[in-house]
């Protein structure tokens, strides 16, 4: 399967990271799968990599309920919970993109990512094209600007106090993007920066 690369003049290429990230966008990204996908409305999910028990299955839930609606999610799937959400999602038949926050040059493409390209219900891709070979703290907190940049709507299952996702959520009100987490006395930091509280039964945010 071969790498796609979009750059700034490209037509496919997505006008909001642009709009929002302006001279910081990346000139060029790589990827792999639909790119149709792109033009969908889309769900960002993040969550921190420590997040309370309660939350965890909140987040199945949601995943369970995302893979049912038919609603597109992107994401980095890099957290534990996101991983896991991930797992959800790839046994349904909606549309996913998965945001890499590494080169995607000399990646072994997962075997369970081939059925879902060669369907057309997966897109891969990263703001990167040659290095780095490896996430790092760094890359993988631009590649999250890029996931929310792409999202329409945001939804934060967990941002530890302080933490970078806690410090995303801030840019993310500040760009005036519908942001979402589930009413829970741990998610009181992301609540108080204008997070609306999130209902699994009524996911009208992206349709």
């Amino acid at each position: 399967m071969d790498i796609f690369y979009l750059n700034q003049h490209n037509p496919d290429y997505p006008l909001s990271l642009t709009h929002i990230l302006g001279f910081n966008a990346p000139e060029s990204i790589s990827t792999l799968g639909n790119l149709d996908i792109l033009q969908n409305k889309k769900i960002g999910i993040f969550c921190s990599i420590k997040c309370p028990g309660h939350l965890i299955l909140k987040a199945y839930d949601l995943a369970h309920t995302l893979r049912q609606d038919n609603i597109t999610v992107i994401s980095g799937f890099q957290s534990p919970v996101e991983r896991d959400c991930l797992d959800v999602l790839l046994r349904g038949s909606q549309p996913i993109i998965i945001c890499l926050a590494r080169s995607m040059e000399s990646m072994r493409l997962r075997s369970e990512y081939k059925e879902p390209i060669e369907k057309g219900r997966l897109l891969i891709l990263s703001p990167y094209t040659d290095n780095p070979i490896r996430p790092t703290a760094i890359t993988t907190a631009y590649r999250n600007r890029i996931v929310a940049s792409l999202a329409d709507a945001i939804v934060i299952i967990h941002a530890e106090p302080s933490g970078r996702m806690e410090q995303l959520s801030h840019e993310i009100t500040a760009w005036q993007k519908p942001l979402y987490t589930f009413e829970s006395s741990a998610n009181e930091n992301l609540i108080a920066i204008g997070a609306r509280i999130l209902s699994i039964d009524n996911l009208s945010i992206c349709k």
